[in-house]
Parts: C-alpha cells; sequence; structure tokens
C-alpha cells in the first residue's frame, strides 16, 4: 500500500511540473551593446543595430563598415541536448568571412561540468579565416574525399560530438539569415573555374559582336553634364575646350578563358599571363584599356594595388579588384591606349558568369588654397559566356542528421549485430542461455562489450539528461530533430523502447547500461574478494527503492523552476565521470563514482536500484510491457521461494509473482526454474520418481 502510494505521489508531481513548464522560454533576449562591444576583437568595433534580432554592423579601424555582428541564438534558436539553445557571437566581413566566432553562454551537459567550456571554444576558432560560401562540415574526410573536394572539415570534439554539430547548425543558419538580407551577392556553392580545354579560335571582331569585350564611351560633354549644378560644373577646361572629345574610351573583357586571351594578347604576353594564372588559379584576370584620357588610375596610384580611379561590384556587394602588376602587349586590330590588367580572386564570391559593374571614377578639383574634391562614376556592366567556364558541382553537405549516420555507420551497424544477437538470446533462445553452464560467461561477456563499445568507445550511455531535454524542447516549441545528431544514443533508446514492450525495462538496464555492467562487475570482484554483504531488509529495500522516484521527481522540478541548474542536478547520475570522460574530472565526481562503484561490491547495483532517476523512467516505459515472459509454476512462491532469495533486485514477491518493474532481465530465476538440480518443485518431483524407478529396476 505504501508503495503504491510513493508511486502515485511520484507520478502525480511529475505530472504536474510537467505542466507546469509548457510555455516557458528557454533563451534570453540579445546582449545589449555594452556587453557585446567588450567582445569585440580590436581593430574592429561595434556600430549600430540593424534590427532587433541582434544583429549589429561591424567598423574598421577607419569607423566605416567592415561587416556584421550577431548572436546565433535570437536568429538561430536551434535546441540543444539541454533544450537551451548555443549562444554564440559571429563577426564577418562584407564578403561573408568569418573573422571571429566566440561563445556567448550554453547548457550543454558535456561542457557544463564534463569536458569543460575549453574544447568548444577551441572548435569555434576553426570557423576564422572560412566563408559562408564553403560547404562546411563537421568530421574527417574519408578515403580521397579530401583530395578536390568541394567540402570543408572542421574538427569536432571527441564525446561531444552532437552538441558540436547543432553549434555549427546554429552558426551557418543565423550567417546565412543575415547574408540573405544583408548580402545577396554571396554566392553558395564553388567558384567557377575557365575551362582550358575550350580553345575556340576568335578574334577581336568576334569578341565585340558577341559582347566578350565591351565598350563605354564618355565625351568631355557627357562628363560635363555629370558634373553640372555642382561647384565643379566648370573645373576642367580641357573639357569645355573640346567637348566632343573623348575623355573616356574604355574598354573591359574578362580574359580568363583561354580563347579570349589569345584573341587580345600577343603570344608572348599570353605565355606570360598563363604563368601567372599557374600561380595565382583562383584569380580571374581582367583587361582595361582607355584609350581616352582618363588614364585609368591617379597619379598616385602604386603598382599590385587596387587601382584607386576603378571600382567593381556585383549584387550590390563590392568586388575586389587589384592590379597584376604585369605589362600586357595587345595584337594588331585591338584598340591602343593605357593598358591595365586586374585581377578578381573568385574565392570571394565573385562570378565571371554574371553580371557585375565595373565603374570609372571621374575626379575633379575645386578651389586652390583647399581643394574640395568631387567625383562622379561611369559604370559599364560585363559578362562571360558560361561556355568557357565549368561550374564544379556544388559538394552540398548531407543533411546533419544523415551526416551524423554517415560518420557512425561501423558503430551503429556493429551495435546493430550485437542487438540483433541480444534479442535473439533472450528472445528465442532464452532457455538456453539460461542454463547454469552457459549464463554466466555469456552474461558477463556481454557486458564487457557494452562497456567497452557501448560506453567507453560508443559514448552510448544513456542519461535522464535527454527526456529532460525532450521535455524543455516540447514546451518550448522547439523539435526533436536534436535527437537526430546522435545516432548511436538514439538507436540505444530505440532499442530500450522496443524493450518495453517485449520485457519491461530489462532490457536496457540489465543488458545495455554500461555503468549498470560497471556495478555488475564490482560485485562479482566483491564476492570473489569475500567481502562482506549487505542486503537491506525487505522493508527498507521497498522504502529505498522509492530514491529513484524523488530523485526524478526532483530532477524535473529543477528544471521546470531554475532550468539554468539542469546540467548540475543531473550530476546525481554518475555516468558522465564514469562513462564519458573516463573519470578525467574534479576529484569530488571522481569520488561520488567511485562510491558507488565500492557500494556496488558489497550491494547489489545500490544506485540502479535506490537512486538512478533514468532508472525510475525505465520503469514507467516499462509498464508498456505486453507479456509476462518469465515462467513460473504453481509451486512458485508457494511452497518454493529460492528464487525470491537468490534475485539480487528483489523483483519476486513471496506469491512468486514477478515485479516487472523492478526486473532487470538477468535471467538468474529462469535459469533456477529449468535446472533440475535446483528448482525445489523439480527436485521433489525426482525424489518422488526415484522409489518408483528403483522398484522396477529390482
Amino acid at each position: 500500500m505504501k508503495k503504491g502510494l510513493v508511486r502515485r505521489v511520484a507520478l502525480r508531481g511529475i505530472l504536474i511540473l510537467s505542466l507546469m513548464h509548457f510555455g516557458r522560454s528557454s533563451f534570453a533576449a540579445p546582449l545589449d551593446r555594452e556587453a557585446l562591444a567588450g567582445m569585440i576583437v580590436p581593430p574592429y568595433a561595434l556600430g549600430e543595430p540593424v534590427n532587433n534580432n541582434g544583429v549589429w554592423t561591424l567598423l574598421n579601424s577607419g569607423g566605416a563598415d567592415a561587416g556584421y555582428v550577431f548572436e546565433t541564438g535570437p536568429l538561430a534558436p536551434l535546441p540543444g541536448f539541454s533544450g537551451a539553445p548555443i549562444d554564440m557571437l559571429v563577426t564577418i566581413d562584407r564578403d561573408g568571412r568569418f573573422l571571429d566566432v566566440r561563445l556567448i553562454s550554453h547548457n550543454e551537459p558535456i561542457f557544463v561540468s564534463g569536458l569543460g567550456e575549453a574544447p568548444l571554444r577551441a572548435f569555434l576558432e576553426q570557423y576564422r579565416g572560412h566563408s559562408i560560401r564553403e560547404s562546411l562540415v563537421i568530421g574527417t574526410p574519408y578515403g580521397d574525399a579530401g583530395n578536390g573536394s568541394d567540402l570543408v572539415y572542421l574538427d569536432g570534439v571527441t564525446k561531444a560530438t552532437a552538441s558540436v554539430r547543432i553549434a555549427h547548425e546554429s552558426i551557418l543558419a543565423a550567417t546565412l539569415a543575415v547574408a540573405r538580407e544583408k548580402m545577396q551577392g554571396i554566392a553558395g556553392g564553388p567558384p567557377v573555374r575557365p575551362d582550358a580545354a575550350i580553345d575556340e579560335k576568335l578574334d577581336w571582331a568576334t569578341l565585340i559582336a558577341r559582347g566578350y569585350a565591351r565598350n563605354l564611351k564618355i565625351t568631355n560633354a557627357k562628363l560635363d553634364a555629370a558634373f553640372k549644378a555642382t561647384i565643379w560644373a566648370h573645373d576642367d577646361p580641357e573639357a569645355a575646350g573640346n567637348p566632343e572629345g573623348l575623355y573616356l574610351d574604355l574598354w573591359a573583357m574578362d580574359i580568363g578563358p583561354p580563347a579570349v586571351a589569345r584573341a587580345v594578347l600577343s603570344e608572348e604576353s599570353f605565355a606570360d599571363l598563363q604563368r601567372l594564372l599557374r600561380m595565382s588559379p583562383d584569380d580571374e584576370p581582367i583587361l582595361v584599356i582607355d584609350a581616352g584620357r582618363h588614364g585609368l588610375v591617379s597619379a598616385d596610384f602604386v603598382r599590385n594595388t587596387a587601382p584607386d580611379r576603378l571600382s567593381a561590384e556585383q549584387d550590390g556587394l563590392p568586388v575586389a579588384l587589384r592590379d597584376a602588376d604585369m605589362m600586357v602587349e595587345a595584337r594588331d586590330g585591338v584598340p591602343q591606349g593605357t593598358t591595365m590588367l586586374l585581377r578578381v580572386d573568385r574565392r570571394l564570391g565573385f562570378d565571371p558568369t554574371r553580371e557585375w559593374t565595373l565603374s570609372a571614377q571621374a575626379v575633379r578639383t575645386h578651389g586652390m588654397l583647399k581643394p574640395e574634391l568631387g567625383s562622379v562614376h561611369f559604370p559599364l556592366v560585363l559578362k562571360a559566356d558560361q561556355k568557357f567556364f565549368i561550374r564544379p558541382d556544388i559538394g552540398a553537405a548531407m543533411p546533419p542528421w544523415r551526416e551524423a549516420m554517415v560518420a557512425r555507420k561501423w558503430d551503429l551497424a556493429v551495435f546493430g549485430l550485437l542487438l540483433t544477437g541480444l534479442l535473439a538470446a533472450v528472445g528465442p533462445g532464452m532457455r538456453r542461455l539460461s542454463t547454469p553452464t552457459v549464463l554466466r560467461p555469456a552474461r558477463l561477456g556481454f557486458l564487457a562489450g557494452v562497456i567497452g563499445f557501448v560506453g567507453w568507445w560508443g559514448q552510448g550511455q544513456l542519461s535522464i539528461v535527454t527526456p529532460l531535454a525532450v521535455l524543455r524542447t516540447i514546451s518550448g516549441g522547439g523539435n526533436l530533430a536534436v535527437l537526430l545528431y546522435d545516432p548511436f544514443s538514439l538507436m540505444i533508446w530505440g532499442a530500450a523502447i522496443a524493450g518495453f514492450v517485449l520485457f519491461g525495462r530489462g532490457l536496457f538496464c540489465g543488458w545495455l547500461c554500461p555503468f549498470g555492467a560497471m556495478q555488475e562487475f564490482a560485485h562479482h570482484a566483491g564476492r570473489l574478494l569475500r567481502l562482506p554483504q549487505w542486503k537491506p531488509p525487505p522493508i527498507w529495500d521497498e522504502r529505498l527503492k522509492a530514491g529513484t522516484w524523488l530523485s526524478l521527481a526532483g530532477l524535473i522540478a529543477v528544471a521546470v523552476l531554475a532550468p539554468e541548474k539542469a546540467e548540475t542536478a543531473a550530476e546525481i547520475e554518475p555516468f558522465k565521470t564514469a562513462i564519458t570522460t573516463l573519470f578525467k574530472r574534479e576529484w569530488y565526481y571522481i569520488a561520488y563514482a567511485a562510491f558507488w562503484l565500492l557500494l556496488a561490491m558489497v550491494t547489489f547495483k545500490g544506485f540502479c536500484r535506490y537512486l538512478c532517476p533514468l532508472g525510475a523512467l525505465m520503469a514507467l516505459g516499462g509498464l508498456l510491457r505486453m507479456r509476462k515472459w518469465i515462467p513460473r509454476r504453481v509451486e512458485c512462491g508457494l511452497p518454493c521461494q529460492l528464487c525470491r532469495v537468490r534475485c539480487p533486485y528483489g523483483a519476486i514477491q513471496k506469491t512468486g509473482e514477478i515485479a516487472y518493474s523492478q526486473c532487470f532481465q538477468c535471467l538468474d530465476c529462469v535459469s533456477i526454474h529449468d535446472d533440475k538440480a535446483q528448482c525445489v518443485p523439480l527436485v521433489l518431483a525426482a525424489r518422488k520418481r526415484a522409489p518408483i524407478s528403483m522398484g522396477i529396476r529390482a
């Protein structure tokens, strides 16, 4: 009666606390200006807010716009395993290149107190220098995937791959949101490059006819018209004296394609260009020729720098032009004049096969002592022919869940084989497995594999943290896709849930829990050392078992009332210390985990039976059990009590009935049930038959 009352109270408390948690927000407001300013890396500074979602402009040392600063939390609140987003501060330049990524806040269990934050911060440093255009993925290239692959691999954090993937997806989602709104010119995928295999014979007239070479003529009259109604209207005497003369006679063409370059350059200049492109294969060469008096650059121009009288843009974003510092000679028939070879880095998002604009700047000065500068720009739209370029197939990153599955495909395959074997052994093969000479070595061998492979290698120790995170995610209006980031643990959860229907809680608690397996080995070590065993009296055993329900209710209360403390409260489980970090933590965590293992040497699985909150949840799941799979006889419980006395979990009642909510599927009672040398009803039946047999033989 008392046992049932405790369970009803615990269940009612869990339900009430779950309902109270619905509707709570899991993310704080964006940081204020003062907090953000202190996180910007010099020489940059924080500018003005762009919107109410935590996006700010980034200023360079001269006070000009240099990019954007934003938090990932408000823009991409992807829930982590705690149910709350990982909030990071991202700084990008105007070309979509990461300048800095910093951690602001998080509640990921593995980083709260397990590994600490240092590995996560080190992971975030890898983004610097990479572009949002790149296909960034977490992991290691397989085989030859790293040679010529369009994917850029970032090293994850061992034992925290799922949390790192969540952080990665948050960064990309938030950055793409800013790019779509503020930097539409950022193109996705790898840049195009000229196709050397296409070498069509062309001449200058064909280049003009097809639009490969384009011309912009600005007469002095047009120049004067551009400055009309300004103070610089009459500051160019040469224009006024020759209105029909050419101020700008600009020819521009993309000579990256070899066919175009050969039609324009002399043989010697063509050879020089090919050598230059071999040294800088990502540069797109642009040839500009001015037959007017503009001159392309000012008298103060320095070679091998950006031209000071020419600029370019594509999709509203600036295109960085740079002098190639190479003298070129044009073929006969090509316009003569001031010639300049420019280069553009295609990796920065420039696509010559889409329209882009080259602008020539006209500058005038007014006044003698303190002349005032005025300028106008004359644009020329250019576009290269796509047939001369190769557009590599975009190595699009797989969806995060699929990427995670591929990364752990062998682990999943091995676990699938182990699980298949286990289900066959405890299902159809249960009677054979329960043979006294087979059961113990087979069980201990399997549990050793669970500790090594499922626990330490696969990091598949289930924890109460996951159900709590699911509760927070559902109540916060999120989704459960976060579970897909750790397919190995998800597969174990699937096995545990399937076990609920087939066997109750026992499949996981008895066979697949790494820390439970460690306790079982500790118990056998205690027996070998002949340590005195402590088994609480039945009444205290029942009372102590209520601790699992109280710990579960307490954790839900913390998750609801003080969610920021939930991960710390979950340290009631020693799993992170013993399995996840392999005892590489602060001494008090190690001492706590060691206490339960030492207790297991004298009290069988004390933590599992008396405190484990996950065990309480598993017991709830065990209510889905569809059958009574443990064989019983009429004599079980009356008069025979052998199985009840031998059961280390206290899962057999005096009546002989099995309390499946406490059964860990050790199969000891099945072994006794089928053993003619142990099962009391079988022994008594054999004794009754013995005299009869003796009489017949006589």
